[in-house]
């Protein structure tokens, strides 16, 4: 038996078969269950684990529909409109279901019907049943008032005034029952026959597209799946010609005999839809997580689905045949990369409107960048480019300035004739400047050191190294000394 602590009790909350023909019921309080039989097993419910446990069953049943969504603590709802002819007929995919639940270890009851309410009550009323079309008022009629989902409260009222089973309550003037118990009740009940429609929220958003291949053979090696990825990828490119799209997300779901699910999913950085280059993605996904991915007694379902997808551009190609260079390799390369050690591995500088140097430029992860598009040339007078000179800036800028000491200027406003950086001290032997910069008017705020002005110095030593230093202040300015920081180094 499971037992859970319920207000300042430890109360009965599962119970197998034997329990059961010891009389112990769910809810009865553990003092009574000892004190009727010493001898019984107690374990301490784990909500956390069973949430889980839960969880993984409702990834295995995703091979019958995508629309699966969690049913309280001990359920689950599959909307498999459409679905049942891909298993043979309902009774074919019911009986997959149960058969493949009892050799996993798990005993389960299930129920198809029209409405997911008349499922709910026959599944755990009924057990194993079907439920046509316009037979859920049978169903319904002799089962008890919990078939009907409803709170323990209505229900206790409910047969308090002698309405015991769900037919009785169907038999009663509808206007008396929703102003006695309330529209909750006319609610669930309406549901469950169909005169409402009730919605299934599935627990992980729906792929637009999706292609799978059964097995006979459950597979092991990551060469087979490769080479299975290669065979999907080539059946979904039909359908993302058709729309006129190509993949951005990516994701592949190893369906294992036993139960147990993999996922792997990917992105890229332009829309794809080449088989060639999408098996060669998820071959660096799957050399990164070998070590992770057990195959456990083999996968006997894979499924290739687009997550997400984005308008495919077709490039003209000119009348040798080769297409413009607009960067697909690189972005291929990059793709190949963040595959392999993750997204964050691959970054591309940006740059932005900022005067401030480190605030500048920034390095963003390379799906995220802009792409540049390069505007079409107009025809007519070709004018000559003009030349304009940046300000010269370091190859290397350090990402946050270091302070350095400077004992002594030339003059004020001037460079330093030596500093000390880093414990070691440079003498200065030419210099050029200084260049102000100051962070933008709405950076200016009291006490933000970044916000002042800034005069920069490019320093050359007595040995030839060339730095980047500023000084942040002026002298006599105000009751606080300049302080002085290295920002960068030349080549």
């Amino acid at each position: 038996m499971v037992s859970h602590r319920q207000g300042n009790a430890q109360r009965i909350s599962a119970l197998d078969e034997r329990a059961e023909a010891l009389h112990l019921k769910r809810d009865m309080g553990i003092a009574d269950a000892r004190a009727m039989h010493p001898c019984i097993d107690i374990v301490e419910a784990d909500p956390e684990a069973d949430r889980r446990l839960l969880e993984g069953l409702a990834d295995w049943c995703d091979r019958y529909t995508p629309l699966v969504a969690l049913d309280g603590v001990d359920g689950l709802f599959l909307d498999v409109t459409g679905c049942t002819h891909l298993f043979g007929g309902e009774r074919a995919m019911l009986d997959d279901i149960l058969s493949r639940f009892f050799h996993q270890g798990f005993d389960v009851r299930a129920g198809l019907a029209p409405t997911p309410g008349a499922a709910w009550a026959a599944a755990r009323f009924c057990g194993d049943r079907i439920v046509g079309s316009g037979e859920e008022e049978a169903l319904l009629a002799p089962l008890p008032l919990a078939a009907l989902r409803i709170a323990p409260e209505t229900r206790a009222s409910l047969e308090s005034v002698g309405l015991r089973t769900a037919g009785a309550v169907m038999a009663a003037p509808r206007a008396p029952l929703a102003r006695r118990f309330g529209a909750s009740l006319l609610l669930r009940l309406d549901q469950a026959l169909g005169h409402l429609d009730e919605a299934i929220s599935p627990r992980l958003p729906v792929a637009p597209l999706s292609v799978e291949r059964h097995l006979v053979e459950p597979v092991t090696l990551t060469e087979d799946i490769e080479r299975l990825v290669g065979l999907l990828a080539t059946t979904l490119k039909t359908d993302l010609e058709r729309r006129g799209e190509g993949a951005r997300s990516l994701a592949l779901l190893l369906f294992r005999v036993d139960g147990a699910v993999s996922r792997i999913a990917l992105g890229t950085s332009r829309p794809m839809r080449d088989p060639r280059l999408i098996q060669k993605l998820f071959h660096e996904r799957l050399a990164a997580l070998e070590q992770d991915i057990d195959a456990g007694y083999g996968f006997d379902l894979v499924r290739l689905s687009v997550l997400a997808a984005a308008a495919f551009d077709m490039a003209q190609a000119d009348l040798t045949g080769e297409v413009a260079d607009d960067g697909a390799d690189i972005a291929l390369f990059a793709d190949r990369i963040r595959a392999r050690l993750g997204e964050g591995a691959v970054l591309r500088p940006v740059a932005f409107e900022s005067h401030l140097p480190e605030r500048a430029v920034a390095n963003i992860p390379f799906t995220e960048a802009p792409r540049r598009i390069t505007p079409p040339r107009k025809p007519g007078k070709v004018q000559a480019p003009k030349t304009i000179f940046p300000p010269e800036r370091p190859i290397r800028l350090f990402r946050a300035p270091e302070p350095i000491e400077v004992p002594a200027t030339e003059m004020p406003e001037g460079p330093p004739r030596n500093f000390r950086w880093r414990r070691a001290l440079y003498r200065v032997t030419r210099a050029e400047g200084p260049e102000r910069i100051a962070a933008e008017w709405w950076r200016e705020a009291p006490g933000d050191p970044s916000a002042s002005s800034r005069d920069y110095f490019r320093i050359e030593d007595a040995d030839g190294r060339r730095y980047w230093l500023y000084r942040q202040g002026l002298y006599g300015g105000s009751q606080v000394a300049p302080r002085w920081f290295m920002h960068g180094v030349f080549a």
